[in-house]
């Protein structure tokens, strides 16, 4: 046999992300597991130690810059600090991220909190996106203000005002994209730009780190650190756990970081548990591409369909061209391979010209309230990225945090539509639509 027809091992490397996200990393230090087809769950809140040395070398070891975890195996002491399972789908959130490092919480506004809170202390500041999630944008007013840590908000759409923004002060650069609800879009490069410009006069540490919130998209759709952040957070209650089981939140970022947030993570509590980490590691990111896939032909031929219906005044879906964005969606969201990957989230707005003494906002209630009563392949719930297809009006359910007035002065919609598309048949999505909106 000629030594061209010989067969070879390939490596990890050569295969495709959608086979990573499957098969994840059974190499782990965390836990000898390559014998395991799926990943064991470990359920002990306190492990066993052999002496006092080890014990006392553990809690030395513990967020340790100087440990190399890839290269030795932790010692376990107490979940809160750390435990396998929960590392394992660390590992793997950070290389689907693209990261270095990955801490993970126990819910999305636990890992916002962590990242802010390591981030920040008394005196900083946070430049951020005018519109953020009603839970983020309470964090921001209410409880880091106790602190002494302000946030400006602005149109980080607006370069400018982004740059009127930043002062001495400012630590972070904070932002959703796509937006929620109205999925608006940031350019994580643009921003990218105008930090570097501010930190190349600053020291290491005043340095501005820019925090992507990735959720809408998932990793699938878009990996911000690739594009020009120093963070990446996601609600692991998403699109990433997929089947709103459990819930949970991720911080991916520079290795250098890793021991302050483990620090950050231990004494502030927010620690995800390894039964909640175990769906996500096991059913959540093997299934990612396949449901996003998925999800997005559906999204498209639902925005399509909206976008033509003359009782929907305007759609917005990253994927159509009408998009105001379009050309930066096209750059910015691209799955593993490139290509473009929109996403399965729509906002759309009814129209309300020819609907007498209704309001817009409460022409989108009875529109959402004839979907909760008649339809059944669309559910009335907040949340996102799940199997279902899940319908909500954000400025009265997920953004009722922000005061009336700013959500107006901010270019909310009162009657603004939220729909996240599930893997339902897209036929019966569309059919289940067409008939509330001829209701309205």
């Amino acid at each position: 046999m000629s030594n061209s027809s010989k067969s070879r091992q390939r490596t990890k490397a050569e295969y495709r992300m959608r086979t990573h996200l499957i098969h994840g990393n059974f190499e782990s230090k965390k836990w000898d597991y390559d014998h395991h087809v799926v990943p064991p769950l470990s359920s002990s809140a306190t492990y066993r130690l052999s002496s006092a040395h080890r014990g006392a070398q553990g809690f030395f070891e513990f967020a340790s810059e100087a440990t190399d975890f890839t290269k030795h195996v932790p010692i376990y002491i107490y979940d809160r600090l750390e435990e396998p399972t929960r590392g394992m789908l660390e590992e793997n959130l950070a290389y689907a991220e693209g990261g270095e490092m990955c801490v993970s919480f126990a819910t999305g506004m636990a890992a916002i909190s962590g990242v802010l809170g390591m981030l920040c202390e008394a005196g900083h500041e946070i430049v951020a996106h005018q519109v953020l999630y009603g839970c983020t944008y309470s964090l921001m007013t209410h409880w880091l203000p106790r602190y002494g840590v302000q946030t400006k908000f602005v149109d980080l759409k607006n370069e400018a005002a982004l740059r009127a923004a930043i002062t001495a002060k400012t630590r972070a650069i904070y932002f959703e994209t796509p937006v929620n609800p109205d999925l608006s879009l940031i350019d994580i490069a643009a921003v990218r730009k105008i930090a570097n410009r501010i930190n190349q006069d600053r020291p290491p540490e005043r340095q501005i780190q820019i925090v992507v919130d990735n959720t809408f998209a998932t990793p699938y759709c878009q990996r911000p650190l690739p594009l020009g952040a120093n963070f990446v957070v996601n609600s692991l209650t998403k699109g990433i756990g997929g089947f709103g089981t459990d819930m949970g939140g991720a911080v991916v970022g520079p290795q250098k970081f890793y021991a302050p947030l483990m620090l950050y993570r231990k004494d502030f509590g927010g620690v995800l548990s390894p039964k909640s980490a175990w769906p996500c590691l096991v059913y959540g990111l093997p299934t990612l591409a396949t449901r996003m896939i998925n999800m997005q032909k559906t999204a498209h031929r639902v925005a399509k369909f909206l976008q033509e219906h003359p009782k929907v005044a305007r759609v917005v879906y990253p994927g159509l061209e009408s998009h105001p964005q379009y050309e930066l969606a096209k750059r910015q969201m691209t799955n593993y391979e490139g290509k473009f990957a929109p996403g399965a989230m729509i906002y759309f707005v009814l129209n309300g010209e020819k609907a007498g003494t209704h309001s817009v906002a409460a022409l989108g209630e009875k529109f959402i309230d004839y979907i909760a009563d008649h339809a059944y392949s669309i559910t009335l719930a907040v949340s996102l990225g799940q199997i279902k297809t899940l319908i909500e009006s954000p400025y009265s359910m997920t953004h009722s945090a922000l005061p009336e007035e700013e959500k107006l002065q901010r270019g909310m919609e009162p009657g603004g539509i939220r729909l996240s598309l599930g893997l339902e048949d897209w036929h019966d999505v569309i059919e289940d639509l067409q008939e509330a909106l001829a209701q309205v």
